[in-house]
């Protein structure tokens, strides 16, 4: 089978008459008066919650009212003392089989889509699908408007290591809301291939 680079260059010479890429540079992207609010409201549109959480709230007391009947529970996040797993102790990804909440915290979120950037702040990565619900803990004075600004933040240079988020962790993924599809008879399934959930607390830094 040829190489990817070999049929890449099979349409290369095919290519009878080229054009530049257009300026992208006049488009202007959405903005919201309140990108809190937006988000909120996304969240919940695309089947998550999000609950902007008191000031000096128990974080964990919040999940256990939530999530009552959760046993298992995963994250490496120091405030969350309920924990009973922890994802950077786990001999491999399938020891988090069966975690009925995980616990993971979001850089920054976006107005346009409900999405929250994760990156990998732990071992097994694993706990952000396999679990059967999922809380993001997400700082409210990080929410972008767009996806525009969301891929300048994530290609912006720190001063200090000279890297951009993607190069400072080996894997980030944009999660909005639960897991779903409606692929299969246009019906919609939730939890098809990860959380059957999705909460966003939105806690003060």
């Amino acid at each position: 089978m040829a190489s990817k680079e070999d049929i890449l260059n099979k349409y290369r010479t095919n290519v009878r008459e080229k054009f530049d890429m257009p300026d992208l540079s006049d488009i202007a992207a959405i903005t919201y008066p309140d990108p809190l609010l937006q988000f909120m409201n996304m969240t919940k549109s695309v089947g998550g919650n999000a609950i902007e959480v008191e000031k000096g709230r128990d974080i964990n007391e919040l999940i256990r009212e939530l999530y009552p009947n959760a046993k298992e529970i995963a994250s490496n996040l120091p405030e969350i003392t309920i924990a009973t797993r922890n994802p950077d102790e786990v001999g491999r990804a399938r020891d988090l089989n069966g975690t009925d909440v995980g616990v993971i915290r979001g850089m920054f979120g976006v107005a346009e889509n409900a999405c929250v950037w994760i990156p990998q702040q732990m071992k097994e990565k694993a706990v952000c699908f396999i679990s059967e619900n999922l809380i993001i803990l997400l700082p409210k004075s990080q929410i972008v408007n767009n996806m525009h600004e969301a891929y300048r933040r994530l290609t912006e240079r720190d001063p200090k290591s000279g890297l951009d988020l993607f190069d400072q962790y080996g894997y980030g993924t944009f999660i909005s809301g639960p897991s779903k599809t409606a692929d299969i008879a246009q019906v919609l399934v939730m939890g098809a291939q990860a959380a059957r959930s999705a909460t966003v607390l939105l806690i003060d830094e």
